[in-house]
């Protein structure tokens, strides 16, 4: 029990209450535990540059006093106003280390302010107008001009009157992760800045953050696979005992670093220098100087981790445990230019392997491949004290670049080659889909294709791509999944040139996608890897189907290549979701993007990391007050609900626009099939002769009925950390609307379903029938006593649908609507030539045959 007499069902929900409560009393015990409980000693001053890393000297690179350089941000270029920043933003605010800011001291029991969960905010509503401003709302200026209206800040009662007030309160009283500090590094007579965090405050952030105390050690499954226990063998010869942290880092073409040790935290570590060193005119010295440059910073930024990866240092998780914790750079996650950067190796060469360029496109079976020696590597870097031509030599034949001290030369357990991950999003979606729909494109032709892509039935998972895929120009990787989910099935009746039969086309085909969806699976066994394996192979059976159609001469590609390490990789650091480019991607314009078009563009950089630390702030103190709201911790499931909204979308209906508009044929005589069904006494058994002849004695006792147009699956965030729900699936029933214009017309849309037929289960689709679904409704409160007797309660909401069951026939039947699983894609038998007059919105009633689409949603089905 806590000094507040809360109840508390653990020792870890006792120590993070103590941690985060602003009750005076409780907080009092909390400080007073920690006398006992002081934060342990490191083993030496590990967080200090190691004195043996050599700096760079000569041409490349050199050191500056502070005095002899000009620092960004003097008298002559523009700053940002005050009320924007809150305060002087010169050198001196990044030079050094700033702890986070304390949690402020709960006020005396004597004021009441102690129960205010939003403190320092007066409010809940002085709150939110601070969240939409951080977070949603305009400029600083304009929000500062908004406030400052004469009377409107004492009436909402805010505890701030302009932007920079506001900046005050969350710079002084909010904590927040490491703050950003500047170092220098010279190239070629020009420095550069870096703005970084120390890497080993922010795992310890990262650490001790209660958020995630209870779910540690489920946050990566990288904890399954061989790096982490390999790894750990080590540490235990020398320091038995240890805590292994992997650190991944994640690099984009502007050079910010991201640190993801798991899907639930991400951490901006660094913004690099983005120069071209447009006065190099050699291109070779240029590109020579840009590496050796982008290695200078990571190494720098990485550096604490050598001496820290080896002794540990002792950190608190959230619930208080302590724990020698040894962060390990793990993985590299990047596209192919910056694979290539941080490895050193030559363009079209694979990073990982010793294969020859003309042997990519070979298949895993016949390529003869050998790891990268990382012996013979770290050697020719040693020749570097021999001079730069033998440098230069050694490194050609260790198959690398001349890079002067790479960042993970001096981090302990550390094989670069091997840290070089899977990219889903670069190599599969961005790299072999988009040759595959070049290909696809000529073999079959783009008119066809796109004729096809246009007459899809729509589904919540499809796009419709109404201009078609062959002309799309900068191809997103989202776009290119929502392709993948009905490419094969567009192409599976396509005629080929020559006559050519299309088996192996639909084979090849079907491989790459196959490969592309087991290797998203969120955890995988011995036999999913094997089928990962057997798909790729199908692939490079078949493939030659697009040398013999001309339009391929080889496959030596190194993505390709690439796909034949996906399987040794997952082995090695778990499934491809904990090193995904995808998320990082998306951080890009979160934390660079929008933290640029934030500043005045002049000494960005320090404006920027302001800016990001500031947001960093709202959004812990967001999830503070969550917690205390709802004071349990995010559930980790992958559950959905069904829901429907609270009211229909049209509150009477008539039973005539139910047949004509909904297409709800037979709706009477299928509504009085259903009463007469469930109504039947218990155990009673009759056939479908007797239930007709019951149906027909009974009288549907309403012409109105309230109808609904949709039904959505939801599911929290599958993480758990997220506030809203989100929509993982839906089905559509309405009819069409005109509209003045072409624009407000609305096509009608009944989408297709699985329903469950009381065999089906949770798994696969045995069980489950293929239906269209017309209307979804509710009975009438007042006509239920009359259809239903006492003691049955019909479901609140039914649907009418209808199956194909031979030569266009249909049938019709009310289900409940919980025995629709989820939406179903079907994809038309198009044919040799896909006929014009299909569309989109009438293919399913002009079809009379359809494929089942299985790529839809692979993890239902």
């Amino acid at each position: 029990m806590s000094a507040c007499d809360k109840q508390l069902a653990s020792i870890t929900g006792y120590s993070q209450h103590l941690a985060k409560t602003t009750n005076p009393d409780c907080h009092a015990l909390y400080l007073s535990s920690r006398q006992f409980a002081p934060d342990p000693p490191n083993e030496g001053d590990i967080d200090a540059p190691d004195p043996d890393h050599a700096m760079f000297e000569g041409d490349f690179f050199g050191t500056y006093a502070e005095d002899e350089l000009a620092w960004p941000g003097s008298d002559d270029e523009e700053h940002l106003d005050e009320d924007d920043l809150g305060y002087d933003i010169g050198p001196g605010d990044h030079d050094e280390w700033e702890p986070p800011a304390a949690v402020p001291v709960p006020p005396s029991p004597a004021t009441p302010a102690h129960d205010n969960i939003y403190a320092p905010f007066a409010s809940k509503l002085d709150w939110d107008m601070a969240r939409w401003a951080k977070l949603r709302g305009s400029s600083s200026t304009a929000f500062s001009e908004l406030v400052s209206i004469e009377g409107l800040s004492e009436k909402l009662g805010l505890s701030f009157k302009n932007t920079r007030e506001l900046n005050k309160i969350i710079d002084n009283e909010l904590p927040g992760r490491p703050k950003f500090k500047r170092e220098q590094i010279v190239v070629a007579n020009e420095a550069f800045d870096v703005y970084f965090r120390d890497i080993i405050e922010c795992i310890k952030a990262l650490f001790s953050d209660p958020n995630f105390a209870d779910f540690l050690v489920f946050l990566l499954n990288m904890h399954t696979g061989k790096w982490w226990w390999n790894s750990q063998k080590h540490l235990d010869r020398e320091r038995p005992g240890a805590t292994i942290i992997p650190v991944i880092i994640s690099s984009d073409k502007t050079q910010d670093i991201h640190r993801k040790p798991s899907h639930h935290a991400h951490v901006l570590l660094a913004y690099l220098p983005t120069t071209r060193l447009d006065h190099v005119t050699n291109k070779a010295a240029r590109r020579r100087m840009l590496a050796n440059l982008y290695h200078a910073c990571v190494g720098r930024v990485l550096a604490p981790l050598a001496a820290a990866g080896i002794n540990g240092i002792n950190m608190r998780r959230g619930d208080g445990t302590v724990h020698r914790g040894h962060p390990l750079f793990a993985c590299f996650a990047g596209d192919y230019p910056e694979q290539v950067l941080a490895t050193g190796i030559k363009t079209t060469q694979c990073p990982k392997c010793d294969i020859p360029p003309d042997e990519l496109g070979l298949a895993t079976g016949i390529a003869n491949w050998q790891p990268r020696d990382l012996g013979a590597v770290l050697d020719a870097l040693c020749a570097l004290d021999e001079g730069g031509l033998a440098f230069v030599r050694a490194c050609a034949n260790a198959g690398i670049k001349p890079i002067v001290h790479p960042f993970w030369e001096g981090l302990p357990f550390v094989n670069i080659f091997e840290s070089v991950t899977p990219d889903v999003l670069h190599q599969l979606y961005q790299g072999l889909i988009k040759h595959l729909l070049a290909w696809l494109s000529d073999a079959c032709g783009s008119a066809e294709i796109d004729a096809r892509c246009r007459r899809l039935p729509p589904n919540h998972h499809i796009r419709i791509f109404t201009k078609g895929i062959t002309t799309l120009s900068r191809v997103s990787g989202t776009e290119h999944n929502q392709i993948c989910r009905f490419l094969l099935g567009i192409i599976i009746d396509t005629s080929l040139p020559h006559n050519m039969s299309s088996a192996r086309l639909l084979h090849a085909v079907r491989g790459l996608l196959d490969f592309l969806y087991l290797a998203q699976y969120p955890s995988h066994t011995s036999e999913t890897l094997v089928l990962l394996n057997e798909a790729l192979d199908l692939f490079h059976d078949n493939k030659d189907i697009f040398i013999d159609l001309g339009i391929r001469n080889s496959f030596n590609l190194p993505k390709l290549h690439f796909t034949a390490h996906y399987a040794h990789m997952i082995r090695m650091f778990g499934t491809t979701d904990n090193y995904n480019t995808e998320y990082t991607e998306r951080l890009h314009i979160d934390l660079a993007k929008d933290a640029y078009r934030s500043t005045n563009h002049k000494n960005e950089f320090a404006q920027m990391t302001t800016w990001l630390e500031r947001r960093e702030k709202v959004f812990r103190h967001k999830k503070y007050i969550q917690w205390r709201l709802i004071a349990t911790s995010p559930e980790m499931t992958f559950r959905r609900t069904q829901t429907m909204t609270k009211h229909p979308t049209v509150k009477a209906v008539t039973t005539d626009r139910v047949v004509n508009e909904y297409g709800a044929t037979h709706f009477n005589e299928s509504l009085a099939r259903y009463v007469a069904k469930v109504t039947l006494p218990a155990n009673t058994t009759v056939t479908a002769r007797q239930l007709e002849d019951r149906a027909a004695d009974i009288h549907i006792p309403f012409r109105t009925l309230p109808v609904f147009h949709k039904v959505k699956w939801l599911s929290a965030d599958v993480r758990g950390h997220d506030d809203s729900p989100v929509t993982v699936d839906s089905v559509h029933a309405r009819p069409g609307r005109s509209g003045t214009f072409a624009s407000d017309s609305v096509a009608p849309r009944f989408d297709t379903v699985f329903v469950n037929d009381g065999t089906g289960g949770s798994l696969g689709t045995k069980g489950y029938r293929i239906a269209q679904v017309h209307v979804i409704f509710s009975i009438p409160p007042k006509a239920v006593p009359k259809l239903f007797p006492s003691t049955f309660q019909p479901p609140q909401h039914l649907a009418y649908v209808s199956r194909i069951i031979k030569n266009g026939e249909r049938m019709a039947s009310i289900i409940p609507i919980s025995n629709i699983c989820c939406s179903a894609h079907l994809i038309p038998h198009f044919g040799p030539v896909a006929p014009r007059e299909w569309t989109s919105s009438n293919v399913l009633d002009e079809c009379s045959s359809f494929y089942v689409n299985t790529y839809i949603d692979h993890i239902v089905l």
